[in-house]
């Protein structure tokens, strides 16, 4: 039996959730952000999605994947689908996702390094002390390494590359 993305018949949500490795809730999500273009219902209700809708998902998830945010992607497509050539703007997107990726790898490796040391520092203060006593690891911390405003810590480097891609979406 050929697969209904091999044929010229509409598919449901759920077919075209399943061709596409997605779930229903994302395929009405992607409808809805205008990501798929709004689907025609049949008579008692359903969505009808045009075979090649398959593929759109699976753009949609690799561009999504690679750091495009569903905003970057409804606006591509809204000029894409207006008969626009958004080719040169999707380029400079991905080189503005690959500059703020290097950046987080940079802040990341650079917290690793100082993360390496003061575990280090720590295995010092810890053979010194007597089992059972506080080594005030904590404290130490503080002591050597005082809050920096260049340097950011792996939770401000994480919590800010969420706050990014929240808001593209």
């Amino acid at each position: 039996m050929r697969s209904a993305a091999f044929t010229n018949r509409p598919l449901y949500s759920g077919e075209l959730a399943r061709l596409a490795g997605v779930s229903t809730d994302t395929v009405r999500y992607y409808e809805r952000r205008r990501l798929l273009p709004a689907a025609p219902r049949s008579a008692s209700g359903y969505r009808l999605f045009p075979p090649a809708a398959v593929a759109r998902v699976q753009l949609i998830r690799g561009a999504l994947s690679i750091g495009f945010s569903v905003s970057d992607l409804a606006s591509i497509f809204r000029e894409r689908d207006g008969g626009g050539a958004p080719c040169r703007r999707v380029r400079e997107l991905a080189a503005e996702k690959l500059v703020a990726l290097e950046a987080r790898l940079r802040d990341l490796q650079s917290w690793r390094r100082e993360l390496r040391h003061t575990l280090a520092e720590w295995d010092r203060l810890l053979a010194k002390t007597p089992r059972g006593k506080r080594a005030r690891l904590l404290e130490a911390l503080a002591a050597t390494h005082p809050e920096s405003h260049t340097r950011r810590s792996l939770p401000s480097v994480l919590a800010r590359g969420k706050q990014k891609q929240e808001k593209q979406q």
